[in-house]
């Protein structure tokens, strides 16, 4: 029964809603912290479709197999993520919250002119791309270019095993420009 004189509800009644809502949050703060534990970073990983008119090819269909299940970053081993669907044809990423997202059969990347400076890593060309808490470096030398977007964060460990899977399993070209 209200207070006569304020119109408010008893105070039991307050009380009893009160603890309804520390217990309702409570309870979606452990479910949200059981979801984000569910083994796979934060679940599927959301990208969206780029440009990648030979991601189809066979070289692409030979490269992403050869990609290794985690990769090394600083001590950390990053595991594959899974990619939401529609997932992007010919694409890889590991590691969770920051990904490191690979894409094969992509266009040639317009940043590529013959002034150019180019990096090699493992006997792979690679045209370093930086933006803004990443870079993405692009693999050139190759029948098909591919792009790695790794989160500054990473360190170059990401950076050298991808190197070493792309020199084994695609063969080196001349330079398109």
């Amino acid at each position: 029964m209200p207070d006569t004189e304020t119109g408010a509800p008893p105070r039991a009644r307050l009380v009893v809603a009160a603890v309804l809502v520390v217990v309702l949050a409570a309870g979606v703060a452990v479910i949200g912290l059981m979801m984000r534990d569910s083994g796979d970073g934060d679940g599927p990983l959301a990208l969206v479709p780029v440009d990648a008119p030979q991601a189809g090819s066979a070289e692409c269909a030979q490269l992403i197999p050869a990609m290794p299940a985690q990769l090394d970053s600083k001590g950390t081993a990053l595991p594959r993520r899974t990619i939401a669907e529609p997932a992007p044809e010919a694409t890889v990423a590991w590691g969770s919250p920051e990904s490191i997202v690979l894409r094969c059969g992509l266009g040639k990347p317009p940043e590529l002119t013959p002034t150019s400076q180019l990096r090699v890593v493992s006997g792979v060309q690679w045209l370093p791309v930086e933006g803004p808490g990443s870079s993405t470096w692009y693999v050139v030398d190759r029948p098909v270019y591919v792009a790695l977007t790794v989160p500054d964060s990473a360190g170059t460990g990401p950076l050298q095993q991808i190197s070493d899977a792309v020199a084994v399993t695609l063969p080196a070209v001349p330079l398109r420009f």
